[in-house]
C-alpha cells in the first residue's frame, strides 16, 4: 500500500516534544527518559497511534514506546499524543531492524507487533516482523519472561508466523484465527487497521509468544 505523503511531517516529528532523536543514546538508560522503573512495552510499526494512545491513557504505570518508520503515519500518532494528558508515552522514527542498537538486553517487557506489512514476496521473508530473525532481535531485548503479542487480518503472514516463531525457540503459547469472537477478545483495543479490516468481515488473527 502507497502512502500519501504529509507536507512537512519530517519538521513536525523533528521538533516535537513526545519523539526522541538519537534514540541510540539512550540504550539502556530508557528508564532516565520516563523518570522511573516501570516496565517498557514497545509497539513495534505503530501506524497512527490509536493502539498505544489509548493503552497508554489506560495504564500510567506502564511506560510505551512506539515505534514508526513512516513520517506520514507517525505525525497523525503525535496529533493524538498532544491530546493527551500523559507522560508515559514517547515515538521513535526508525526501522525495526535496528532495535538492537536502541534498547539493551532485559530492557523491554513486552513486544506488539498490529497489521505488520506482510512483504508478500518470498525474498523479502526476513523483513518480516514475525520471522524467526525478527524474534532473534526480540530475544536480545526482552526479559526473561517477556512476551511478543501479534495481530494481522493477513492469514498467509499468520501461517508463516506460526512456522517460523518455534523455528526461533519461542513457545506460542495462545492463538486465534478469530480473535473477535474468542476468549482473547476480552480487553481487545482495536487498530486503525483492525476496525477497518473486521468491519470488512475480514477474521483477525492473534498469537502470544514467549520464549
Amino acid at each position: 500500500m502507497r502512502l500519501r505523503n504529509v507536507k512537512g511531517s519530517r519538521e513536525t516529528i523533528a521538533a516535537s516534544e513526545y519523539t526522541i532523536d538519537s534514540p541510540e543514546n539512550y540504550k539502556g538508560k530508557w528508564s532516565e527518559v520516563f523518570g522511573n522503573d516501570n516496565p517498557i512495552y514497545i509497539e513495534v510499526g505503530m501506524g497512527k497511534g490509536k493502539f498505544i494512545t489509548t493503552l497508554a491513557a489506560m495504564n500510567p504505570e506502564i511506560n510505551y514506546i512506539g515505534i514508526e518508520k513512516y513520517s506520514s503515519v507517525l505525525v497523525r500518532a503525535i496529533e493524538k499524543r498532544r491530546e493527551l494528558d500523559i507522560s508515559n508515552l514517547f515515538f521513535i522514527r526508525m526501522d525495526a531492524e535496528n532495535i538492537c542498537d536502541i534498547f539493551d538486553e532485559n530492557e523491554i517487557s513486552r513486544i506488539y507487533l498490529n497489521f505488520s506489512d506482510p512483504w508478500p514476496k518470498d525474498r523479502h521473508a526476513k523483513r518480516r516482523l514475525t520471522s524467526k530473525e525478527f524474534f532473534a532481535r526480540y530475544d536480545r531485548i526482552l526479559e526473561s519472561d517477556g512476551i511478543v503479542e501479534f495481530k494481522t487480518d493477513n492469514n498467509m503472514l499468520f501461517d508463516f508466523s506460526l512456522e517460523q516463531i518455534p523455528m526461533a525457540n519461542w513457545e506460542i503459547v495462545e492463538f486465534t484465527r478469530d480473535l473477535h469472537h474468542s476468549g482473547m477478545s476480552v480487553g481487545n483495543i482495536m487498530t486503525e487497521y483492525e476496525e477497518k479490516f473486521s468491519s470488512m468481515g475480514n477474521n483477525i488473527n492473534k498469537l502470544i509468544a514467549k520464549r
